[in-house]
């Protein structure tokens, strides 16, 4: 799959804070069209030395059942019709608020070795839930041109209440000054902790959350990102 090419990544601290704040005003919130038919779920982690980034894409086919939305759903009713890895050299310091310029390069090779073009990508990380509305899922969303969802594990910024237990329900994420929307706290999974689910480009909210649901099974994370991770986790232990 080809990718844009929007910037480079030998940056300084001042230039990649710039990058965002310019960037982000491109990320597009606009409805989904149509019922994506091949959803890619990326992950990464870095290797034991802290030298390396591995990043895996996964693209996931959902047949069309008659379960409807949040309906319990198993593993087994995906087909897994693509995966790709990457390994790349660290190459941007840690620095909380621009983890994508450590994590983005290698996500990016990864997908460009995918022969299939997915219609959305769920990304680990945060999409405009983020102090400058441009997390990994929102920087790789430019880079791909396409419907992103950024699916986190936990919160970086913005104020919520607690969802309600049952599965499906969600509250929302609110910047803590503005009290603007910037993501949904949604429950995959009942009396779990939920997961922090924003836009990352070229959908909304709503869709952005109606996908994440759709794609959990009986686990916490997506079922697309939740495969990623194994493959990262497999590649790590050999890297």
């Amino acid at each position: 799959m080809q990718t844009k090419k929007l910037h480079i990544w030998d940056l300084s601290y001042q230039e990649a804070i710039a990058l965002q704040k310019c960037l982000s005003k491109e990320v597009q919130l606009v409805q989904l069209q149509g019922k994506p038919k091949a959803v890619a779920g990326i992950d990464c982690a870095f290797s034991k030395d802290k030298q390396r980034i591995i990043a895996a894409a996964v693209i996931l086919s959902k047949p069309d059942t008659q379960k409807g939305l949040w309906e319990p759903i198993e593993p087994s009713d995906f087909e897994v019709v693509e995966k790709a890895t990457a390994i790349q050299k660290v190459t941007f310091p840690y620095i909380p608020g621009l983890l994508s310029f450590r994590e983005a390069p290698a996500c990016l090779a990864a997908v460009e070795k995918l022969k299939i073009e997915p219609d959305v990508f769920i990304i680990d990380g945060q999409g405009i839930a983020h102090p400058r509305r441009f997390g990994l899922a929102a920087h790789l969303g430019l880079f791909f041109d396409k419907p992103t969802i950024g699916c986190a594990k936990s919160r970086l910024t913005g104020t919520f209440e607690e969802p309600p237990p049952e599965k499906g329900k969600y509250t929302l994420l609110l910047d803590e000054p503005t009290q603007e929307t910037i993501g949904a706290v949604v429950r995959t999974r009942s009396n779990v902790e939920p997961v922090f689910v924003s836009v990352g480009n070229k959908c909304t909210l709503k869709d952005a959350v109606e996908i994440t649901l759709t794609y959990t099974t009986k686990y916490r994370l997506p079922e697309p990102t939740r495969l990623a991770h194994q493959v990262v986790t497999k590649a790590k232990s050999t890297a």
